[in-house]
């Protein structure tokens, strides 16, 4: 049941901000400026809303469409969405809020609810997110990045926090995964984590494959990269061959 009644008593009898109510209520900001406004525009404020059930209240904004009826509703740029859930700490529900915000400002069509936009989102990912799967031999490859969110660390004597690199390789065909902290990611620390690493497998990949880093090339290229002088070195003392990842290509490196 939507909470269109304690949206009104919040916004109408306690004067609440939007911010304010859709913490209470635990719903969008946006839901909360959609109720405020269906209210204004079909006269029902806090005095009539007590006046009447829920039902009767969610009736009067939200009048169905009659049986067989086409709704149509506010585009979604779906690419939009597909490459902003990409980036860090980027949801669903965040995009939402923001298409319907987009949608109100706009004030031609009606946006979709939260449920039928996440629904239309998987069916247009399904069809378009097409991916290869790829089989690695044991002992093949191993996949080497930084992770996207950077940890913090503390020192236990004086507090001080410290943000650090967290350096990952995954093994391909088992993904067995060596992860470890370290406060930069310049060659130094980027080839002593790799040096720990296959110490810790207790073994040598016949390909190790780096991400597109400065720590590991000095020249990123789609087809011919120019490999750190200090990684192809390591390299050659672990008899192991450097491949790196194609640029723009997530699916090849280690994150």
């Amino acid at each position: 049941m939507r909470k269109i009644r304690e949206v009104l008593r919040l916004k109408y009898e306690q004067g609440r901000s939007h911010r304010q109510i859709a913490a209470s209520c635990g719903i969008g900001m946006a839901t909360v400026s959609e109720y405020v406004r269906r209210a204004r525009d079909s006269g029902v404020g806090w005095v009539e809303a007590q006046q009447r059930s829920d039902a009767e209240i969610e009736a009067q904004l939200f009048p169905k469409a009659q049986y067989g009826a086409v709704v149509e509703r506010a585009a979604v740029d779906f690419g939009w969405v597909h490459r902003e859930l990409r980036r860090t700490g980027v949801t669903l529900q965040l995009l939402w809020s923001e298409y319907v915000q987009s949608a109100q400002q706009r004030g031609e069509l009606e946006p979709y609810q939260y449920s039928q936009f996440c629904a239309l989102y998987t069916a247009w990912r399904g069809r378009v997110d097409l991916v290869m799967r790829q089989v690695h031999r044991a002992g093949e490859k191993a996949f080497i990045d930084y992770s996207g969110k950077r940890p913090a660390l503390a020192d236990a004597r004086t507090g001080e926090v410290r943000d650090v690199e967290l350096f990952v390789m995954v093994l391909g065909a088992s993904n067995y995964t060596f992860a470890e902290a370290t406060r930069t990611q310049k060659v130094a620390d980027f080839t002593g984590s790799i040096a720990r690493a296959l110490e810790f497998f207790g073994g040598v990949p016949d390909v190790l494959v780096p991400d597109q880093l400065r720590s590991a090339v000095s020249g990123p290229d789609r087809y011919d990269p120019n490999i750190n002088a200090t990684l192809l070195e390591l390299a050659k003392h672990y008899q192991t061959t450097i491949i790196p990842a194609r640029p723009r290509k997530p699916r090849r490196s280690a994150s």
